[in-house]
């Protein structure tokens, strides 16, 4: 199974679809509302939220679906990156509601060799969130750092793999 990507198998225009997706849970968005202090009735208050928005509910907070979006793309774009260079954007669209399930799709939009080091690229990448009803909730756009073949060619280049069971059965 692949786990990210190096430079040479990025190519502009292609779209990774993440799967699988998440229902988000009303448990998921109030942790994530607690563990970030972000305490906005919106996020926490059913009372509130179905009597003093236009929503009638709970909206799930944007930086938890942008979260989801970012972690479902780790496998398909940055499993191997070096470092995540800039998010240039990020929009939220439409809202999330407790029980919906949320899908990513990244699309490649460019990649260049890095000008400081030959043996790393630069990837910029468009993910886009959609809820089951295919409604767009979420889009941003990052940057990158990944390695090289010639990177991952090098004694230190590759990181350590999944290690191997000892013998089992009997003292050593």
């Amino acid at each position: 199974m692949q786990f990210g990507r190096i430079y040479e198998e990025f190519e502009p225009g292609a779209v990774y679809r993440h799967w699988p997706g998440k229902t988000v849970t009303e448990y998921d968005n109030h942790l994530f509302c607690l563990l970030t202090m972000n305490h906005h009735p919106l996020h926490l208050d059913a009372h509130y939220a179905g009597e003093a928005t236009g929503f009638g509910r709970n909206v799930v907070v944007g930086n938890y679906v942008y979260s989801l979006l970012l972690g479902m793309s780790v496998p398909d774009v940055s499993g191997k990156a070096i470092a995540n260079l800039e998010v240039e954007s990020l929009k939220h669209v439409a809202p999330t509601f407790h029980g919906d399930t949320v899908y990513g799709e990244t699309t490649v939009l460019d990649k260049w060799p890095s000008t400081s080091k030959d043996d790393r690229g630069i990837v910029s990448v468009e993910t886009r969130g959609h809820k089951q009803d295919g409604t767009l909730v979420c889009v941003f756009r990052r940057k990158v750092l990944v390695p090289t073949a010639a990177y991952v060619r090098e004694p230190m280049g590759a990181p350590p793999g999944r290690p191997e069971p000892a013998e089992r059965g009997g003292a050593a």
